[in-house]
């Protein structure tokens, strides 16, 4: 009996050899539309759609495959009497393997000036119908929706036969690919209409497999989103290096948070997910310097990323220690020549700066969090004290409350001339973030801003900082209790500023 294979793609790429091969092995090739007339004017001899279904494309190409001939065909199982008696009398032909991939929804909800229109009818209907038809009976049928898989199948009928096993990974690849497509045309939706789903379905395509995750006995994968976030580091081309680990991953994301804050020449370092070390400069060797002064002890296997160009002389300063990864906008071919010498740094390239977000989500016990990213940026500032930070100053507030957002709370920054002087984390009371903080600055402190990712519950943070001679707080005000840290404030000559948003991060 004749072998029959249905191929309608979207996404020609090496579908004439597929055929041919297809056609080496015994099948009859039937096809749709536009990929009937490729593969015809390519030499295959296949036979088109309506020669099957006896019935023409309708609506515009809409229905052409929506049909008993095409679906019995592919649904009928092989040995049960019934399907056979149905089959026989319904003049259905079994269609043994089908091959189809997706109208490009999610390229075409990307394009530039793309209309509703066209989105809408880049919603593909008869082929995920014929996708899971076949999926569905994947003891019978084959079914390829991924380039990548056609050398496999030649290569199977080069033995005789498609194994059971290749058949069913065939099958689950489709659901998830189909699942896939229907999440996203869902988010296009829920995103356009402003709407909160009832049910979430989230779709990310496999990265990489890593060697293992926080920890050697966790194992770990990375999945990405098929956006168009552009500092995103699966945007992000490696020049150099050994793979990533899971906590390299996250240290360059969060790394990469920070300096998508920055127009001005910046460099951020990182270490376990919070920043080290930020500051600005004149030049990428300036920012880079100052950025490593500001704590020398911590950026030892850190993350380090600037968006600028690394030239000779500012990657000969960073080949002098130990970094684990470096993320910039380029490199002059001296100062790679220099950074490649360690066998083991990564160093990458960013693409060009993207501030669109997608949503955060992060995982809990049993299910998810979903919140907009913290991309808002104060644009009001109110003066509680007597003193009054000088206008010339507003650039150190600025920088400070970019800082302190993305460093784990209770978050303390101490700042000055665009550089982080000392950093308190994560500490379980204000307090001891301002006593880490202060501590770190040292005599540095002296005339410097202190950053509050959220309010002072009491007046012992404002005594410690005026003590340490700190010029000037900002913290977005809103305890009970805010006149007892203005009042220590103005007891002290420090000048203390509202910022009026909180910037709690866990």
């Amino acid at each position: 009996m004749t072998k029959r294979a249905l191929i309608s793609v979207s996404d020609k790429t090496n579908i004439v050899e597929f055929a041919k091969g297809l056609e080496k092995h015994g099948f009859e090739v039937i096809s749709t539309g536009g990929t009937f007339t490729h593969l015809k004017n390519n030499g295959v001899g296949c036979i088109s759609i309506e020669d099957v279904t006896h019935f023409p494309e309708i609506l515009e190409g809409r229905v052409k495959t929506l049909h008993p001939k095409i679906h019995g065909g592919l649904l009928s199982k092989r040995g049960n009497e019934l399907h056979n008696k149905h089959v026989a009398e319904n003049n259905i032909e079994y269609i043994d393997l089908v091959c189809v991939n997706l109208y490009p929804f999610e390229a075409t909800v990307k394009k530039e000036g793309v209309s509703e229109e066209e989105i809408i009818e880049n919603i593909d209907i008869g082929g995920p119908s014929m996708l899971r038809s076949a999926a569905k009976n994947f003891n019978d049928v084959a079914v390829v929706t991924d380039i990548n898989d056609y050398s496999k199948i030649l290569e199977e009928l080069e033995q005789g036969r498609i194994s059971y096993e290749t058949r069913r990974a065939l099958a689950i690849k489709v659901f998830n690919t189909t699942a896939s497509y229907d999440a996203a045309i869902a988010n296009y939706f829920n995103k356009k209409d402003n709407l909160v789903p009832e049910k979430l379905t989230l779709s990310y395509k496999l990265q990489d497999s890593l060697r293992y995750g926080e920890n050697p006995h966790q194992k770990a994968y990375h999945y990405v989103q098929d956006n168009n976030e552009s500092y995103a580091l699966q945007n992000a081309v490696q020049l150099h290096g050994k793979e990533m680990s899971y906590n390299n991953i996250q240290d360059a994301s969060a790394a990469l948070d920070i300096l998508s804050e920055f127009d001005e020449t910046t460099c951020v370092a990182v270490k376990h997910m919070n920043p080290c070390g930020v500051a600005t400069g004149n030049s990428v060797f300036e920012a880079y310097s100052r950025a490593y002064e500001a704590d020398p002890v911590s950026i030892f296997g850190g993350i380090v990323a600037v968006n600028g160009k690394v030239d000779k002389e500012t990657a000969e300063k960073m080949h002098s220690i130990f970094l684990e990864i470096i993320l910039a906008t380029d490199y002059d071919e001296e100062a790679l020549e220099i950074l490649t010498k360690k066998k083991n740094l990564r160093i990458y390239k960013l693409s060009e700066k993207n501030n669109n977000h997608e949503q955060q989500i992060k995982s809990v016990r049993g299910g998810i969090l979903v919140q907009d990213f913290n991309d808002k940026l104060e644009d009001e500032y109110e003066s509680v004290t007597e003193k009054i930070v000088d206008e010339t100053k507003q650039k150190d507030i600025e920088f400070g409350l970019k800082v302190v957002k993305h460093v784990k709370s209770n978050a303390i920054v101490v700042v000055k001339d665009g550089q982080t002087l000392g950093i308190g984390a994560g500490q379980m009371n204000r307090v001891g973030s301002c006593k880490i903080a202060l501590e770190q600055a040292g005599e540095k402190a002296r005339g410097a801003f202190l950053a509050s990712d959220a309010f002072f519950p009491m007046r012992d943070s404002a005594d410690l900082a005026a003590d340490y001679g700190i010029a000037a707080i900002v913290q977005p005000g809103g305890s009970i209790r805010d006149q007892e840290s203005i009042d220590a404030c103005n007891e002290k000559g420090v000048a203390m500023v509202f910022s009026k948003i909180r910037h709690f991060k866990h």
